[in-house]
């Protein structure tokens, strides 16, 4: 029952074992937060400390005046917190010790009014200023703590409390008090009950604001960890299909996808097995490492995507996520770059690693497929396979790239790219018809990487 009306009044409670890094983002909100708490509350005081310049004054019979004093003081106060906000060094009792100064000093220059204006002290309970209460209650939900705001809040009860508490002591108790509204409008006289509407209206306003920004907490930490959990996504894929994911008006569900004209390029590095069964895992870890960093570069210069990683091979789509009218010939740039990294890098088990390429273009579909419960977004379709299959191949034909006549003639004539050699037909694995297939020797030096136009507008997802 009382998890129930938590959740009926401040919304679903986030997981309270938060993340150190969850935690630290939150904190850094509030941080800023308290930044622009502190400039408010600059610019209120010299509002105050303006009024009461151009406000006639009198002073009290000793001729002291507190108001320039306290206005001076919480001048010299907001500034050293505006400080520490940009140190990020405000702790709890000073920011609670804050909240207080400000309700005070407003206090402090509502009494002040009736010494100003030569007025019985009953006259300060009709100032407008007491709105600006309101106001500095508000200005605490700048940060998600509700805490503070209840504090404000609470001292500004309690505060009207005794300014009309002194009141009726200072003017002869009850001889000040009225029933009639009129007569409390018109003269000096006290209306109690006007003055218990004030103090109920605080009491409701900082109520509802503290609820509000409970709710708001707890939906913003949602959010963080939502942020986190989508940029940490987007390691684990390719950043446009967390793009994808993130940003889908629906709900993605099994099956959803796209039909797009696409180049696909599957890589495999020569040799895997044997190199790995030379090396430790942590080895082979930190060689696969190496050799991924260097070849995603490559295929992100060339506007390729990674859709998978298994194990030492990459499903590379082009064409397929962001729009590239060369997507053909950018995947036999990739794959000519991959083998002029091939030629000249020594990784860290001592050797280089040469990759085959297996590349056809066509038509493919992009989506998610899997269960409900467990989806992975990727390409498949004939032309998926076929792509496959070529990669394979390049170990019977002793060749490191292999392409289909789709590709070849998508790619066009180029001077950057080597004359293609025919291979022949051949019947792939999986399929009855042929299929005419061609080879490329490796460059000697690395294609040219074309200039890649800034925030393409995304038309197919992979």
């Amino acid at each position: 029952m009382k998890s129930t009306l938590s959740a009926f009044l401040f919304g679903k409670n986030a997981n309270s074992h938060l993340p150190e890094r969850v935690h630290n983002a939150i904190e850094k909100q509030q941080y800023e937060s308290e930044k622009l708490i502190g400039w408010v509350q600059l610019l209120l005081v010299t509002i105050f400390a303006t009024l009461y310049i151009i406000s006639p004054n009198k002073p009290m019979s000793d001729g002291i005046q507190p108001v320039p004093w306290a206005l001076g003081l919480y001048y010299l106060f907001t500034l050293k917190r505006l400080a520490l906000a940009y140190r990020n060094k405000l702790s709890t009792w000073f920011l609670t010790l804050s909240v207080v100064a400000d309700i005070g000093l407003l206090m402090v220059l509502i009494w002040s009014f009736h010494i100003q204006y030569m007025q019985p002290a009953s006259f300060y309970l009709k100032a407008p200023t007491v709105l600006y209460v309101f106001i500095f209650i508000a200005l605490r939900s700048l940060r998600f703590d509700p805490r503070y705001i209840l504090i404000a809040g609470g001292t500004a009860a309690a505060g009207w409390v005794i300014l009309t508490g002194y009141v009726i002591w200072s003017e002869g108790g009850k001889s000040m008090i009225t029933r009639d509204y009129v007569t409390y409008l018109t003269s000096n006289s006290i209306l109690i009950g006007a003055e218990v509407d004030k103090i109920i209206a605080i009491v409701l306003v900082t109520a509802v604001l503290a609820i509000a920004v409970m709710r708001a907490k707890r939906s913003f930490i949602r959010a963080v960890t939502d942020e986190i959990a989508a940029r940490d996504l987007s390691r684990f894929v390719s950043p446009e299909i967390a793009n994808r994911i993130t940003h889908a008006e629906q709900q993605i569900r099994p099956g959803d996808g796209d039909a797009v004209n696409a180049t696909v390029m599957f890589t495999d590095i020569e040799g895997f097995s044997s190199i790995s069964e030379k090396l430790s895992p942590k080895e082979l870890a930190t060689m696969l490492n190496e050799y991924f960093t260097e070849t995603s570069a490559l295929i992100s210069r060339f506007g390729g995507v990674i859709t998978q990683f298994e194990g030492d091979a990459m499903l590379i789509t082009f064409n397929a996520v962001t729009p590239d009218t060369d997507h053909a010939l950018n995947a036999v740039r990739t794959a000519l770059a991959i083998q002029d990294l091939s030629e000249r890098r020594i990784y860290s088990h001592g050797s280089p690693l040469k990759t085959r390429c297996g590349i056809n273009s066509g038509e493919i579909v992009i989506g998610a497929i899997g269960s409900e419960s467990r989806l992975t977004f990727t390409v498949h379709g004939d032309n998926v396979n076929i792509a496959s299959r070529l990669e394979s191949l390049n170990k019977e034909f002793g060749t490191y790239i292999l392409a289909t006549e789709d590709t070849v003639h998508a790619c066009g004539n180029h001077d950057d790219i080597p004359k293609w050699e025919e291979r022949g037909d051949v019947t792939v694995r999986g399929r009855e018809k042929s299929t005419k297939i061609f080879s490329l020797p490796p460059l000697k030096s690395a294609p040219r990487v074309l200039e890649q136009k800034p925030d393409s507008p995304i038309t197919s997802r992979d």
